[in-house]
Parts: C-alpha cells; structure tokens; sequence
C-alpha cells in the first residue's frame, strides 16, 4: 500500500533517477513511519481543504459575510483564505478575489482601524463639529477614574455629585487607567479569576466629565496600536446614533455594517470583540431587561431596544466585551447582574486641573496668576473637575486678559457664564455678520437668537431633557433649518450631532450651559414683560421682590436639587455689574440694591427657618450650601464675615450660633484647603442647630469625633 502511495506520487525506486542507486542511500524513502505520516497529513489536508472551500463558498454566496470570524483567527484559515484569492486570480476572477480578499479578518480590522484614526484623532474642544479642531493626543489630560462602586440611582443635581467628588474620599479609592478597564487592578487578580474575565463594564459621570473623550481616546489608542490590543475589533456606538433609528429592526450584523460601511463587510464576532455604548442616559429606546425575549441569532432582524437587551444580557455575542457609559442618574437602566464591573469619572483633580490650566497658557507666570485666581473662588474652583467646564472657563480668561484689566476676571460662576456668552456674541458678530470689533455685540440678531435659545433651555428643563429633536425647536420659535447656524455661530454653547438620513440630536454643550440660559430667559422675561415664570399665579403683576423670593421657594421644594444651579444663576443676574455686561438684552432696568438685600435677607431667612408647618420641608445640607452659594452669586458675604469674626475670636465652642450661622462655618471651611481627615465636633457648641449645620463637614470627613 506504502509503494502504491509512492508511486501515485510519483516516487519509487525503480524511478530512472534512481535506478542504479542502492536503497540503502534513499533511506528517506523507505521510512515507513514518514510515510505514514505523510499519507495522514494528505488526509487532513484534504479535508481541510474540502471544508474551507465549502465554508468560502458559503460565504460568497451569503448575504452575512462576517461568517468568516465566527471561531478566533487561524493562520491555516487565514493562509489559505489567500492561497484561495491568488487562484481565484489565475482564473481571472478577479472581482470574486477581491471580495474574498476584503473578508479577511485581518484586512477587516486594519480597514476599520483607519477608519477610527480618522474618525477620533482630531476634536473640537467643547464642540461637536465646528471650531479649530486639535490632535486628541495632544490635548488629551489624564481623567481621574475609580474603580467599584454600585449601579445604583441618584437622582440629585449633578453640581451636588461634583461638589461632593472635590473633597477628600471617607477611605481610600482605586484608581485606574483608561487602557486598563478590561483588566482591573491588581488587588482584584484573584476574583477576577474565580468570576471569570471581565464582560461589561459600566462606567458613571456627570454631564461634561469626559465620558465621550474616554471613550474616543480608548478606540483611538487601540486603532493606532497602542494599547488593548487583544481586541480584534472595535466598534463605538453611541445612543444618540441609535436613537434616530429607533423605529427601524436591525439584526446585529446589519446594524454593524449600517454604520460601519467603510469596513466593507465585518466579520470576527467572538469573545475579541469590543461594543462600545456611550450615554445611556440619553438613550429613548425602552430597555426592558425582565420581558424582553430572548435572541441568540446575530442575523435575525428585531427592533433596537430587542437587539441591546439581549447583547447586554449576554444571550447575543455573550463572549462580546461591552462599555456602556452613562450619567449616575441613569445606571440603574442595566440590572446589576448584567455588570461585571462599575467605574466612575471623576474629571480632573486638583493635580490635573493644574495641568490642564499649564496647556492653555503657555506662559508659566500667567498661568500661576491664572491658577491662584480660580482657587479664590470655590464654586469655579469645583467646577473645574468637569473638563468641559474648564475649557470654558480658560475661553473665558483668555478672553478677558485680551481686552479687560486683571481686577474684572470673573469671580462667580455667573459672572463666568456671561462673559462666555459674550465671548461667542462677539465672535458671531465679527466672524458671521460682518461687523467690526468694537460695535455692540448684541445686535438684534443676536438678540433674537439668545432669546430663543434662552426659551429652549427653560422648557426643556423643566421637561427634564438634555437632548432634543427639531419638534422641540420648532415649539420655541427656532427654524430647525438655521439650526447649523445656531451651532456655527454659538458653537460652544449649542451643538448639533448629526444623525443618519439628515435626523439631527440638538444639546447645549453642559447642563449647566442650558441652565444658565434658562435663568437668563427667566429674568429676560420678568423684566422684559414683567411675567413671573417661576410664579404659579397669573393673575396680578408681582414686585422684584416677590421675583426672587418665588424663585428661592420653587428652588426649595425640589428635594434632588434640579433647580440649585439655575437659582444661583438667576440671583447672580440680579446684580447690576452682570446687568451691565447684558445691556442690550433686557429693555428694561433690572433689579436695584434693595432689591439684591431683600433676595439675601429672605436666603438667610431660609437658613433659619426650622419650622416644617410653613409647607417646607426642613432644609437638607446641600441646600444649605446652595443657598450660602446664592448669597455669593449676590455678593452678600456678611453672614460668612461674621462667622470669620467668631472663628478668630474662638468662639464657637462657647458661642451659641442661629442655624445660618452654623451653616456658614461648614461652608467657610469646606471652601479653605483644610484638612478633613478628622473633624473634631467637640469644638463648635453642643446644640442641635450646631450639629445640624455642621453635618456637611461631617458628611466630608473622613473621621467624626
């Protein structure tokens, strides 16, 4: 049989090449363990042959070419994939070769690799799409991240969750780096073992914390080869994009090639497989995770929220690895059995937002002037944790530095916020109408532009949304048309994100971007028609006073918060030095002195106010300290100079203070560099009002005595 075999080869003794040769001299040829070997590899290839050329057929003639990635890559596979392409060519069927050729997982994966490059090596600092755009590695500043934590609910104002993020941690926290989110830290080896290897990760942050550039950073490294690189492929969707087709059924493998066209035809969906979901809170599609059936079938076509559940949940792709990001308030969406893993953006800390302030003023005495100024004023101080915030704020300052004198950088959070917004008017005015430098900024085009926009922001933030569609325009008076406009002209206070077949998703760049020009429709409109729009009553036209005190009122009876940025806008634009900056946006005078005294009085009256029977419930800490940030938006720090005075004098162990008062103390040293390791309450006066004011400082220490 053995010399049957040979000869079929075309080998044998009696060959005439070796036909006066002795036998002994060809051992090779008459190892019959060799050949043995050799007649079961002629088996085997055979075979393998026979399969992948069934297995290639197949899917050329499928309408799902991925097919080809459904088991991990194989050199063998991959080899002969280009064996098959070159005889495909000497056959001159080049148009099947070359579509075979695109199906392979490595031509897949570099393709889409180019495609990510191109697509996250540049952004636009606080914009969507217009604007200078900038090298993402080269602008990019470390993000603090930690590790753990629960996908629980909270539904407090997201300055509350920043203010809170500023002060010391209670114990020690894990931080870890972007590129290691799939691996965990060291100290979690050993669970991560027993559990297996991590699936889904969910990550939190509030608006503007660097949730998206994260993410855009991640795929950036992974498509240049830098890091994460045991991940075949990556693909990053966001739920903005899927929103738009929220109506439409997609199997997975359509959807994939939906927005992923540049890769041709995808393929290698197995455990190396990255999906990358970001913003979860802007997600309108029902996720039900407990009545949604089951689908396994990566071709089958079902509606969208079908499709997520169930790669969420693991029965489509369960060796896919997922990344959903989302805003705290909104993690409770995914069911903590569905989560291998929860981390949290913190933005910058201290450290960084230094860092960050170095990069953006290149002069090293201008950039510490710069740094010691927003440290005097905590509110800025805090907000610069979000990365979006201090791009804002360093727009501002460049700004001011160019054509004010050092003693007008602004020193509140709304002074900060107008002088944005003035910034851009006058960028519109000088780039987009036409007009010279030194004519007024508010031309009524403008105007009519910051109106609208203003009325957008009240209404829906009163629905609660921080995204909209053109419907919701319309409603305020905005051409869904010009919308490119709005977004050209004002493109750090309002982007469009472009959706598939022209739908376009419309925000203002934060929340509190939105909120500011909410307060400022507010007042516009008091003083501009004289109706009260933070008043249940129509009927008669009420006093300045009557503005701010209903404004203060409604502020308090929301328990999470949602009003606490917007209130301390709307006091901040009562002052006239604010006035000043918007003269030619509100037609009539605003808000006198007395007026800002009466507003405080009432905020301090709040402060003290510890009878629930008015229809109040009893103040909770963080509004305390809100309204110890409306008293500074007015400029009144007379019950802050008071305590000042009863601290130096030592006498808040034997002193007994009102409820403000105490108050006061927690704000005052929460806003020093203090330490908070160990707040000692034996200090300050045994009383309940002591202890109830001081519970801020209790809540931010790491030890209470």
């Amino acid at each position: 049989m053995q010399s049957d075999k040979l000869k079929e080869w075309g080998i044998g003794f009696c060959d005439a090449t070796f036909e006066d040769t002795e036998e002994e001299s060809c051992p090779e040829l008459s190892d019959p363990h060799l050949l043995d070997i050799f007649m079961g590899l002629e088996k085997d290839i055979l075979t393998f042959v026979q399969e992948q050329l069934r297995r290639l057929y197949k899917v050329l003639a499928s309408d799902y070419p991925e097919y080809l990635g459904h088991e991990e890559e194989d050199p063998s596979t991959e080899a002969f994939l280009n064996i098959t392409v070159d005889f495909l060519k000497r056959r001159k069927q080049e148009p099947l070769a070359e579509r075979l050729h695109s199906l392979s997982p490595r031509v897949c994966r570099d393709e889409l690799k180019r495609f990510l490059q191109q697509k996250f090596s540049c952004v636009s600092e606080g914009i969507a799409k217009a604007g200078n755009p900038a090298l993402l590695n080269q602008i990019y500043t470390e993000l603090h991240i930690t590790e753990g934590g629960a996908a629980e609910v909270n539904q407090e104002h997201e300055v509350r969750h920043i203010e809170a993020a500023s002060r010391k941690p209670a114990a020690p926290e894990t931080t870890m780096k972007c590129e290691y989110l799939f691996k965990g830290h060291k100290q979690a080896e050993e669970t991560t073992k027993r559990q297996g290897p991590i699936r889904t990760v969910l990550t939190k942050g509030v608006a503007g914390v660097g949730k998206t550039v994260l993410t855009q950073k991640f795929s950036l490294d992974w498509a240049e080869g830098r890091a994460n690189q045991d991940i075949q492929l990556l693909f990053p969707f966001t739920f903005r994009q899927l929103n738009v087709l929220r109506d439409r059924q997609f199997s997975l493998v359509g959807l994939l090639q939906h927005f992923f066209s540049e890769t041709k035809s995808l393929c290698g969906l197995n455990h190396q497989v990255l999906f990358i979901l970001d913003g979860l809170d802007e997600c309108r599609l029902p996720l039900d995770f407990s009545r949604t059936r089951v689908l396994t079938d990566p071709t089958e076509s079902v509606s969208l929220e079908v499709l997520l559940v169930n790669l969420i949940r693991g029965n489509l792709l369960p060796s896919a690895r997922l990344w959903i990001t989302t805003r705290p308030a909104a993690a409770n969406q995914i069911p903590a059995e569905c989560v291998s893993m929860v981390t949290e953006v913190r933005g910058f800390s201290d450290s960084q937002k230094e860092e960050y302030f170095r990069k953006r003023f290149r002069d090293e005495q201008q950039a510490t002037a710069m740094i010691s100024h927003i440290k005097k004023s905590q509110s800025l101080f805090i907000m610069c944790h979000l990365p979006v915030f201090s791009w804002m704020l360093t727009t501002v300052l460049h700004h001011v530095m160019e054509t004010e004198v050092k003693e007008q950088l602004p020193q509140t959070m709304t002074e900060m916020y107008i002088h944005f917004l003035v910034v851009q008017a006058k960028v519109k005015s000088v780039k987009y109408d036409g007009r010279s430098v030194t004519d007024p900024h508010w031309s009524p085009e403008t105007r009519r532009m910051v109106e609208s926009l203003g009325k957008l922001a009240f209404e829906q933030l009163q629905k609660g949304n921080l995204i909209f569609y053109e419907s919701d325009m319309s409603e305020c008076g905005l051409d869904a048309a010009d919308a490119s406009v709005y977004s050209g002209v004002f493109t750090q206070v309002f982007r469009e994100e472009p959706g598939l077949y022209q739908d376009k998703v419309f925000c203002f760049i934060h929340l509190s971007v939105q909120e500011f020009l909410a307060a400022l429709h507010v007042n516009l409109t008091f003083f501009n028609s004289g109706v009260n729009l933070m008043s249940d009553s129509e009927s008669e036209k009420e006093s300045q006073t009557m503005f701010y005190e209903s404004a203060v009122d409604m502020a308090l009876k929301s328990p999470n918060g949602h009003l606490d940025l917007f209130l301390r806008f709307l006091m901040g634009l009562s002052l006239s030095t604010n006035q000043r900056l918007l003269s030619g946006l509100q037609t009539q005078t605003g808000s006198s002195s007395p007026t800002n005294v009466e507003a405080a009085e009432h905020i301090k009256e709040k402060l003290d106010d510890d009878d629930e029977d008015e229809g109040y419930m009893k103040l909770s800490a963080e509004q305390r300290m809100n309204l110890l940030h409306c008293l500074n938006e007015l400029n009144d720090h007379s019950l802050v100079e008071q305590v000042q005075q009863s601290m130096r004098e030592g006498l808040l162990s034997d002193k007994e203070l009102s409820s403000s008062e105490w108050s006061a103390v927690a704000f005052l040293v929460l806003s020093s560099d203090s330490d908070l390791e160990e707040f000692d309450l034996r200090k300050y006066h045994p009383s309940g009002g002591a202890l109830e004011g001081l519970l801020p400082l209790a809540k931010a220490s790491t030890r209470v005595m």
